[in-house]
């Protein structure tokens, strides 16, 4: 109910400001500023990453070699029975000496379960866990009850998919090493991007993820966790409680409450981890609809905390204040238009000199200038972080861009819409994983079966 309120009152007091201002002033001018507020905070986020890249090259960080925490890995499984063995094979290859894994199959239906005991009886690392149906669902309840026998000094959290490098473990300890810091995120890639549109539209959102990231993190900023390959000291775990199981988004949940605690959380962009991007329209409006819910519910839910906190850096706090803007900016963007054109049907009963023309225009402008500041950030982010040449770095900043805002701008309505008039969920949306395993399984299975007949015909 506070989430509602609290949004209802956010979207009355803008609709009232777009309503009076429309009367006196162009308020698309104040949507620019807007823009301006974000883009210029964005330059600054460049400008301090160029300066850390440059202090690092003189003075080079010392690393303690003897910092070594014992780390157990978790690895949720839901439904994986395609994906699971690969990953964890694939973990266990970690230059790395002290770790431990934890499978955690919740609730599956098919034969997760079998396969992580499996696992279990062929590796001494591996350790099963098997909930059962009566369970509490979510992956927050999955990693409390693994918390519960798990032995680290810090907890790695890896998707159902997830696959890293031999050494990603040694580029990623390094940064929890201080005293102030709770976590740390690793860059995410999806593996399979060549595969389709959607999929490779999802890499170049990543990509511009990691740039993102890599300026909250320069700026001492509000860095975020994701999920998948993410590192938390367990004494920032034990600090906040844990994972919150009435949550769907249980690593932004997690990054607002590490942040309001005082807890730094660092983004290191060398330590990758590949998932598996979905290649299906309606299973990735599935999944971005529970990531957007989660995003716009922690900042309802922890406003007044992140407000208050005497522990929240003053830095996190104003960085936290800028990206809320992202969410901002779609609400200002269709209450704008749905007011002119309120105002264009109005003026046919009482006309003046507000025309469809100003309409069209004014919303013109808003859109080109939204449009033009995510290709530019996709562009440069393409760049920088992936080395994609000039022309094709434009072509799928460009595609990357109408992607982006045809699946963000109408969800948003949606989710606000949600909050407003339903009751809260725990419907996380299931990824499904191993889609593009399978399909290669089925292409190989017919190309044998074809090559056969073709021998018995010889």
């Amino acid at each position: 109910m506070r989430e509602r309120i609290l949004l209802f009152t956010i979207l009355s007091l803008l609709s009232v400001f777009l309503y009076i201002f429309q009367n006196h002033v162009d308020t698309t001018v104040g949507f620019l500023i807007l823009c301006a507020t974000m883009v210029t905070y964005g330059l600054y986020s460049i400008a301090a990453t160029k300066y850390q890249k440059r202090k690092l090259k003189k003075h080079p960080p010392i690393v303690n070699e003897s910092y070594k925490p014992f780390v157990t890995i978790m690895i949720p499984a839901h439904n994986e029975e395609y994906v699971i063995a690969n990953t964890v094979e694939n973990i266990l290859a970690i230059d790395y000496p002290n770790f431990e894994i934890i499978v955690i199959d919740d609730r599956s239906s098919d034969n997760t379960a079998n396969v992580v005991r499996e696992l279990e009886s062929r590796y001494e690392k591996v350790k099963a866990l098997i909930r059962t149906a009566e369970a509490f669902p979510g992956k927050s309840a999955v990693l409390n009850d693994a918390m519960k026998i798990a032995k680290g000094d810090a907890i790695l959290v890896f998707d159902a998919d997830a696959t890293v490098e031999a050494d990603f473990l040694n580029k990623l300890i390094p940064n929890l090493e201080p005293a102030d810091v709770g976590a740390v995120q690793a860059r995410k890639i999806i593996r399979n991007k060549d595969y389709n549109f959607l999929t490779r539209c999802q890499n170049n959102e990543y990509t511009l993820d990691t740039h993102f990231q890599t300026g909250r993190d320069a700026v001492k900023g509000a860095v975020e966790l994701r999920g998948n390959g993410e590192l938390i000291k367990r004494e920032a775990l034990e600090d906040i409680g844990g994972w919150n199981n009435y949550t769907i988004t249980d690593d932004l949940d997690m990054s607002t409450r590490l942040h309001i605690k005082g807890w730094d959380i660092r983004f290191c962009s060398e330590a990758c981890v590949y998932e598996e991007g979905i290649v299906y329209l309606f299973p990735l409006f599935r999944q971005r609809r529970r990531w957007l819910e989660g995003t716009i519910r922690r900042y309802l839910e922890y406003f007044g905390e992140a407000i208050s906190s005497r522990k929240m850096s003053l830095r996190a706090r104003l960085d936290m204040a800028i990206y809320i803007t992202q969410f901002i900016m779609p609400l200002w963007f269709m209450l704008e238009v749905a007011f002119r054109v309120i105002r264009l049907v109005t003026d046919k009963i009482c006309p003046s000199a507000y025309s469809l023309h100003n309409v069209l225009w004014s919303s013109l402008v808003i859109a080109s200038v939204v449009g033009f500041g995510f290709f530019l950030a996709i562009r440069y982010a393409l760049r920088r972080y992936d080395f994609v040449p000039r022309l094709s770095a434009l072509k799928q900043a460009f595609e990357t861009t109408i992607y982006m805002l045809t699946i963000w701008f109408p969800m948003e309505l949606f989710i606000c819409g949600k909050i407003l008039f339903r009751k809260k969920d725990m419907n996380w949306g299931k990824t499904a994983h191993g889609l593009v395993l399978e399909e290669q399984k089925k292409h190989k299975f017919e190309k044998e079966e074809t090559k056969e007949k073709e021998l018995q015909e010889v």
